[in-house]
Parts: structure tokens; sequence; C-alpha cells
């Protein structure tokens, strides 16, 4: 799913991450997705870092995403 969701535009990266709801959904999905895929050390402390700081890590993802195309240490 972390794959899938680098493939997807921009734009519509960027929507999904706006939105409050969606943005805590979909960083979640997309973070648990990584760490089946990929269990490293950075995609558990992103996993941590999106459950537990939500309001913070959508911001800091957007802008991570705007800029590197991936979640902020989600990396599949």
């Amino acid at each position: 799913m972390a794959k899938k969701f680098q493939q997807l535009p921009r734009l519509v990266q960027v929507l999904l991450l706006l939105i409050p709801g969606v943005n805590w959904i979909t960083e979640i999905v997309i973070r648990v997705s990584a760490v089946f895929e990929k269990a490293s050390l950075r995609n558990i402390l992103g996993l941590i870092f999106g459950v537990f700081i939500p309001v913070i890590a959508g911001w800091v993802d957007l802008i991570w995403v705007l800029l590197f195309k991936h979640l902020f240490l989600c990396k599949a």
C-alpha cells in the first residue's frame, strides 16, 4: 500500500493529507503496510510518530510529500 501511495499523483497525495480525518487514516494504513513490507527502524519510528502525534505528523507529512513524494520516516 505504501508503494501505491508513492505512485499516486502528487495532487492526490496532497489532497489525502489535507483532509483531517482522512489524513490520519491514510497515514496509519500506509505506515502499517510499510512496516509489514520492510520492518526497519525508520518505518517503526514513523508508525509510532504517526499514531501518537497525529496532528503534528499530518502537517509534517504534508510538507514532506511536497518535497520528497513519500511520508516522513516511511520508506517502502
